[in-house]
């Protein structure tokens, strides 16, 4: 009997978390909802240009840091010039009113981050697989690794802002958990790296499912920031241990 709670509690977490919406309504019109789309679309096309370019820079090359800084730019620009943006609510354990749904939101970023982490136990072997993260990694070993975290923060939440924000938004009601994840992996596929790719589109469907049931992007920009600076700073020990 001793391990059936913990498997019932982690049952009603996901469902809490990823499967089960908060009431709201963010009705638009449906002038706006075409000008969102448009935005949407305008957002992504620079924005993947800009990604492809600045994951081709190479490592310690300061204009690295411009290029990501670009890219958050453009992400945030995009998403507050389609329309407005919401940041939701999360179900409480008490079952009261929704609250902003942070604490749940760390624990499913650390959970994400535990389960890349132990799939670095396999990569780590794998020259195919680990080499082209190494590289990535490399930005971090051979600039900056404080300007490094800063721009991963600065990025993760522009990220949010517009592939759980404007585009989601954008895509409707019934596919957007799908459609904003197979786009954040493929604009994703521009950096050539297969890992990185597997990446986007498992975190994009968690926090895709939390974006769906919170209604907004506080949830999952807390998650992807909790999964990404862990990946960042952790990620690199693990795969050096055992390399």
């Amino acid at each position: 009997m001793a391990t059936v709670r913990p498997v019932a509690e982690l049952r009603a977490f996901v469902r809490a978390a990823l499967v089960d919406p908060v009431p709201r309504d963010h009705t638009e019109s449906d002038s706006a909802f075409r000008r969102r789309r448009v935005v949407a679309v305008v957002t992504l096309l620079v924005g993947a240009g800009v990604l492809a370019w600045a994951l081709r820079i190479e490592p310690g090359d300061p204009t690295f840091y411009l290029a990501t800084l670009a890219l958050a730019v453009v992400w945030a620009v995009g998403a507050f010039a389609s329309g407005p943006l919401h940041l939701g609510h999360g179900h409480t354990r008490a079952g009261g009113e929704p609250s902003r749904a942070v604490v749940q939101s760390l624990a499913l970023g650390a959970l994400l981050l535990a389960v890349f982490l132990a799939g670095a136990l396999l990569v780590a072997q794998v020259p195919f697989l680990r080499d082209p993260v190494q590289a990535l990694l490399d930005h971090a070993r051979y600039g900056s690794l404080g300007v490094v975290a800063l721009l991963t923060v600065v990025n993760g939440v522009a990220e949010e802002l517009y592939f759980r924000g404007a585009l989601f938004a954008g895509v409707g009601r019934r596919h957007a958990v799908a459609v904003t994840t197979v786009v954040y992996a493929l604009v994703t596929a521009t950096s050539g790296i297969p890992l990185l790719v597997f990446a986007a589109a498992v975190v994009g469907l968690v926090v895709g499912l939390q974006r769906r049931v919170t209604g907004g992007i506080l949830g999952p920009t807390v998650t992807h920031l909790t999964w990404s600076l862990g990946m960042l700073f952790l990620l690199p020990a693990v795969l050096d241990r055992l390399s």
